[in-house]
C-alpha cells in the first residue's frame, strides 16, 4: 500500500507529525513518501528535515492509494481537487483550529496503522465545476469541495449581480457577495454568513448572499443537478472576485458569466470509525460537548 504524506511546512514544524506518521505506517507495511502541498513562499524560512527526500503531489498522485493531509482544512481542500482528479482517497490529521474536515487530531496517530489492514471506509463528497465565461469564451476552469464565493474584494462600494438556476432569474443581489457551497462547504464561509447547515452526504448547492443590502435576501437550498449561474450586469463599472475554496482569485468585470454545476468528480474521504456528524458539529461548532 502506498501512502502519500503531505504536511503543511507551516503547521507542522520540521514535518515532525508527518514523519512520525511516516515511521507508524512503515512498520505496519506500507510505504510511503513525503511531499509538500503547495510551493512555500518566497523568502520564508521553513524548519525542514534535511535528511528525508521531498517529493511533489503530481509526481506521486497517479500511483498512489491513499493521501494523508497534515495541517488545517485549508491543506486538505488544496489536495482534495488533486487528489479527485485520481481518484486518491484522503485522510486529514488536524494541526490548525477547527479542523473539521479531519479524521484525525494530533495525538491519534497511532490508529493510522489499521489502514494497512483495510481497517477504514471512505464517505464521497459531491465537488463543484466552476467556469467563468466573457461572452462566449471561457476564461478559468475549476474544481471545489468547499465553495465558489463571488465577492467585491476590498472595494467599498456594494457588488451587484444576478443569481439564475437552469437560465431561469432566481434573485438579485446587491451586496458584498454570494457563496454557491456544496453540503461540505455548508459548515465553512456560507454557515458564518447565515447560510443553513447541511448533512456532508447529501446532494444539493447552497446559495447564500453576504451583506446583502435588501430584507428580501435569503439563503437558498437547490438541487444537485441545477446550474447556478451568477451574472453581473452588462455596463458595470465595479469589478467582483471569484475564489473557488479559498484559491486564487480571478477578476470579474460587467457581463462576465460564472456557472457552477455538481462536478462528475467527488473527493473521498477516509474515516476510522463512524463519528456522528451532530456530534463533531457539537465538538467543533457549538462549544465543545464531550
Amino acid at each position: 500500500m502506498k501512502i502519500v504524506l503531505s504536511s503543511n511546512p507551516y503547521r507542522d514544524k520540521g514535518l515532525r507529525t508527518a514523519l512520525e506518521a511516516g515511521k507508524i505506517l512503515e512498520r505496519a507495511g506500507a510505504q510511503t513518501v513525503l511531499c509538500l502541498p503547495f510551493q512555500p513562499k518566497k523568502g520564508d524560512r521553513l524548519e525542514l528535515p534535511r535528511q528525508v527526500t521531498l517529493s511533489t503531489l503530481e509526481q506521486q498522485l497517479p500511483c498512489a492509494d491513499m493521501l494523508i493531509c497534515f495541517g488545517g482544512d485549508g491543506t486538505i481542500l488544496h489536495a482534495a481537487r488533486d487528489a479527485a482528479l485520481h481518484e486518491v482517497p484522503v485522510l486529514g490529521v488536524n494541526m490548525g483550529s477547527v479542523g473539521f474536515m479531519a479524521e484525525l487530531e494530533r495525538g491519534e496517530l497511532s490508529r493510522l496503522s489499521g489502514l494497512t489492514g483495510g481497517h477504514y471506509t471512505t464517505q464521497s463528497r459531491m465537488m463543484l465545476d466552476v467556469r467563468v465565461l466573457r461572452g462566449e469564451r471561457e476564461i478559468s476552469r475549476d474544481l471545489a469541495l468547499n465553495d465558489a464565493v463571488i465577492s467585491k474584494g476590498s472595494m467599498a462600494r456594494v457588488g451587484e449581480m444576478e443569481v439564475l438556476a437552469d437560465g431561469v432569474k432566481v434573485s438579485s443581489i446587491t451586496g458584498d457577495g454570494v457563496i454557491v457551497a456544496t453540503p461540505t462547504g455548508s459548515t465553512a464561509y456560507s454557515m458564518s454568513a447565515g447560510g443553513p447547515i447541511v448533512e456532508p452526504t447529501s446532494e444539493c448547492m447552497v446559495v447564500t448572499p453576504v451583506c446583502a443590502h435588501q430584507l428580501s435576501a435569503r439563503s437558498l437550498v437547490l438541487g444537485a443537478d441545477r446550474v447556478i449561474t451568477v451574472r453581473l450586469p452588462r455596463g458595470t463599472r465595479k469589478c467582483l472576485y471569484l475564489s473557488a475554496d479559498g484559491g486564487k482569485a480571478i477578476r470579474l468585470t460587467g457581463g462576465d458569466r460564472v456557472e457552477i454545476s455538481r462536478s462528475e468528480r467527488c473527493t473521498k474521504l477516509v474515516q476510522l470509525s463512524e463519528r456522528s456528524f451532530y456530534r463533531i458539529i457539537s465538538q467543533k461548532l457549538g462549544g465543545g460537548a464531550p
